[in-house]
């Protein structure tokens, strides 16, 4: 079976055309895209020691409306002005700058947390940004999903990023599942908060779960897949035909399982 996986390096927040691509279609990347399962926004509440939460590359705000909805108080950072449009639409407060830029104009926050876009912040400079605006005693909970796809839909894109995306930083591989995978990217951003100081020991967690697609819900899901936001029309179409023939072979619906890798650090 063939996977897409991150690479080593180079890291994924140095690819910025990729990291600001997703706002191409707000409206399907909000519809399509899984929201958190409440036991990952209860984990991250908990931790939590006040009610002020700033969410980093809020995107449409899939998950701020979560934490909203649980009681936080919540300011968006979107570097995407048309995400963060649609954010404001759904009753989020987001202002527009990648974190690293971002003036935070002296506020201070009793939680930092970014749902699927941690990888797109440089690990050490948005770790020691997290520990200027967080409280002592706040949390630092960067958290993402992956999904996994069946082997004959992921050797579809696969073969799709090695001949219209060679540069992606999203890359095939064999030799690990994607679920396991991920694992990476959580320890890199662990890796960053231990070096930029401020924090006690990160925690590396992982929530699974599962969620079936009809070969239509898919078909709307695979284009908000990072790099495949890039492509021209017709070449994507040409992908989605062979992702839909691929499902068709499988019977027209497929359960995908999830993984929400996460972390949590306490500002010391």
């Amino acid at each position: 079976m063939v996977t897409l996986v991150p690479p080593p390096a180079p890291e994924p927040h140095r690819h910025r055309r990729v990291a600001e691509s997703f706002g191409v279609d707000p409206e399907r990347y909000d519809r399509t895209r899984a929201a958190y399962p409440e036991a990952v926004v209860g984990r991250i509440t908990a931790a939590c020691p006040g009610s002020g939460l700033l969410d980093v590359g809020c995107g449409t705000g899939i998950a701020a409306r979560q934490f909203q909805a649980a009681g936080l108080t919540v300011l968006g950072v979107e570097p995407d002005p048309r995400m963060a449009a649609f954010a404001r639409k759904t009753g989020i407060d987001v202002e527009i700058a990648t974190f690293e830029a971002w003036d935070s104009g002296g506020r201070a926050f009793d939680a930092v947390v970014s749902a699927t876009a941690w990888h797109w912040v440089d690990p050490v400079a948005g770790a020691a940004k997290a520990a200027r605006v967080l409280r002592p005693g706040g949390v630092l909970a960067p958290f993402g999903h992956v999904h996994a796809l069946p082997p004959a839909v992921a050797d579809v894109l696969a073969s799709a990023y090695r001949r219209l995306i060679p540069d992606s930083p999203f890359v095939a591989r064999s030799e690990v599942s994607v679920l396991d995978a991920y694992r990476g990217l959580y320890a890199r951003a662990a890796d960053g908060i231990r070096e930029a100081g401020g924090f006690g020991e990160p925690e590396l967690w992982r929530h699974d779960w599962e969620r079936a697609y009809s070969r239509d819900e898919l078909l709307d899901l695979v284009p908000t897949s990072g790099g495949l936001t890039t492509l021209p029309p017709e070449q994507l179409a040409g992908v989605l035909a062979e992702v839909g023939a691929a499902v068709d072979e499988l019977g027209g619906t497929v359960t995908l399982p999830y993984a929400t890798w996460g972390l949590t650090a306490i500002r010391t």
